[in-house]
């Protein structure tokens, strides 16, 4: 289970957002939608903490500065498939 990270020396300071309270995953789906929820879950924390950090374009994330901020912010390593979602996330455009 995730925790909520302390601030990173690294990043600059940002304003403070009020989060919105935690809510228990629904019940009676397939472990394969709770790997998937969990996994964009993880992607939008490292995509979010990469561009603070001052990625802002997909190719600025290899998977070892993904990685590498995983283990800034206090989450598991990323799986290959991870790292590509992440990369997916930074280079959305409208």
């Amino acid at each position: 289970m995730a925790v909520a990270a302390t601030p990173l020396p690294y990043l600059p300071d940002l304003p403070s957002f009020p989060t919105l309270p935690k809510k228990r995953v629904p019940a009676g789906h397939p472990r394969e939608w709770y790997e998937s929820h969990h996994r964009r879950l993880k992607a939008m924390r490292l995509a979010i903490a990469l561009m603070h950090a001052g990625a802002y374009r997909p190719e600025q994330a290899s998977n070892r500065k993904i990685r590498n901020t995983a283990a800034r912010i206090g989450v598991h390593p990323p799986s290959d498939t991870t790292c590509a979602m992440v990369r997916t996330l930074i280079g959305f455009e409208d």
